[in-house]
């Protein structure tokens, strides 16, 4: 099954702002970005460069490609199943507006066929909203919008704990 998933936001903020959040990404508790407190914590065995392994709970992936304040890709190494990539992009709309956008592009194949989309979609929807929080409030002070779990985000994260 094919899978493309875009969630983004833009942000009252130059580029070099929202690239800044983007560099900070696995720096443990100087992480600008990802959502650590609510979230498994984004880890890489040699920080966020190229080559680096690691991953957030049971995703993980290596830094494919890194253009610091720009883009950063990770391409999946598990769970079975899931052949692709993720990232973020910094996306300039003009000197005070800039997109920060993260793409998910996948293909998933035997068990990850069903539990892409009952378990892993809507948590790491909720995730990378969440993600995009942070960013938000980190480049302007304020959220538009905050961001919601869905009961069935809840659920799965209970169910989860439990394990």
């Amino acid at each position: 099954m094919a899978v493309y998933n875009v969630h983004e936001r833009l942000l009252a903020a130059k580029a070099s702002e929202v690239g800044a959040l983007l560099n900070t990404i696995s720096a443990g508790p100087a992480d600008r970005l990802w959502p650590g407190a609510a979230w498994p914590e984004a880890r890489f065995d040699r920080g966020l460069t190229v080559g680096s392994a690691g991953g957030h709970g049971p995703i993980r992936y290596t830094v494919t490609s890194y253009v610091p304040d720009t883009w950063v890709r990770f391409t999946f190494t598990g769970p079975r199943g899931f052949h692709g990539f993720h990232e973020f992009a910094v996306l300039p709309v003009d000197e005070d507006r800039t997109v920060l956008r993260h793409t998910l592009a996948m293909r998933t194949t035997g068990p990850a066929r069903l539990t892409w989309p009952l378990v892993y979609r809507p948590l790491h929807d909720a995730l990378i909203e969440d993600s995009l929080d942070r960013g938000e409030l980190a480049c302007t002070g304020t959220l538009t919008r905050r961001a919601r779990w869905t009961p069935y985000v809840r659920l799965l994260r209970a169910l989860l704990r439990r394990r």
